[in-house]
């Protein structure tokens, strides 16, 4: 249905409109019955210490302000992912600034963290009532300068920390001036080492995950290996959108009509996975890697979890599939 009916008609009104739109009605009750599923018992697994429903997760940016996570439960996801969230409520860019590329069965955006701010943020995360694994992605106000991005980290976590399970540092999105940058070895050392001491500190640490970007160099994921021993961060999520635009269908005037902007879905599948298993093969299996990027079948997940991932994440995948993904993913793992 969702093929032949409601995506032709979600795909003639903007992407930002459509999911919404989407979203809203998966929260009507005369029409979440009908989607409503159950997670296998036999698919649960335990990853950082957590007992995730499925190794399938939703990734962040879907639910940036936590308002849905009932009915992503409900949908089948074995855990979700909320945010980006910052201290302060942004806007985000100005819009247009989400972006299909059918041909490519992909997408493009330069949302900018546009975010209700994490106060925000929290009033919705305990109005929730479903027990599912969520984490909480953390990042900074575009006006807060790099040298003082740390600040805002630790705000996000300090505020979330009774309300999600795991949380996750993004430095490697492409849509905040200057962000990747905090990616480079020395910085990205400091922020985490200052999030992790506040973590140990607490009664019950939780798992801080840290998501990188898929256009580093090998040199670069060296450093980030070493820069996760040296801290003992929980693990890594591989990987983020790309600002590569190589081997597309979409034509070099779509590309120029669009812009600037993170690139997500089939095209990244190659990459992701390479990262994942280069990332796994040289640390040994030393700790858990999220897999997500690309994912837009059951095979894609199995073989990103094959590559050495503990888990899978999809996005655009779920936004060109639809909801029969998650049991197609579900039927080719039982």
């Amino acid at each position: 249905m969702y093929q032949t009916l409601l995506k032709p008609l979600l795909f003639q009104l903007s992407p930002e409109k459509a999911h919404y739109l989407a979203m809203d009605a998966l929260q009507n009750p005369l029409i979440a019955p009908f989607f409503k599923k159950t997670v296998p018992a036999s698919l649960a697994k335990e990853v950082f210490g957590l007992r995730f429903a499925s190794p399938l997760g939703l990734a962040a940016g879907f639910d940036k302000n936590a308002q849905w996570i009932d009915a992503l439960a409900d949908l089948g996801f074995g855990f979700v992912e909320i945010g980006t969230v910052t201290p302060l409520p942004q806007e985000g860019n100005p819009k247009p600034r989400l972006f299909r590329l059918p041909a490519d069965r992909a997408l493009i955006n330069r949302m900018g963290f546009n975010n209700a701010g994490v106060e925000a943020v929290v009033q919705n995360l305990k109005r929730r009532k479903r027990d599912i694994i969520v984490g909480g992605n953390i990042g900074k106000n575009k006006i807060t300068p790099n040298e003082a991005a740390f600040k805002d980290y630790l705000i996000c976590f300090e505020k979330l920390f009774d309300y999600v399970d795991y949380f996750v540092v993004n430095v490697s999105s492409p849509n905040t001036p200057n962000l990747r940058a905090l990616q480079e070895k020395e910085p990205l050392l400091h922020l985490l080492a200052t999030l992790q001491n506040e973590n140990l500190k607490k009664h019950k640490p939780k798992p801080i995950l840290l998501k990188i970007a898929p256009d580093l160099n090998q040199n670069q994921l060296d450093d980030i290996l070493d820069i996760q021993n040296q801290t003992q961060i929980a693990g890594l999520i591989a990987t983020n959108t790309t600002i590569e635009r190589s081997h597309l269908q979409t034509t070099e005037k779509e590309l120029e009509k669009v812009g600037a902007g993170g690139l997500s879905g089939a095209p990244l599948k190659q990459k992701a996975q390479d990262i994942v298993q280069y990332l796994h093969q040289k640390s040994k299996g030393a700790f858990p890697i999220i897999g997500v990027g690309g994912i837009h079948s059951a095979e894609d997940a199995a073989a990103r979890l094959q590559a050495g991932a503990a888990l899978v994440q999809v996005y655009t995948g779920f936004v060109y599939e639809g909801v029969g993904l998650i049991d197609k993913i579900y039927q080719k793992l039982k």
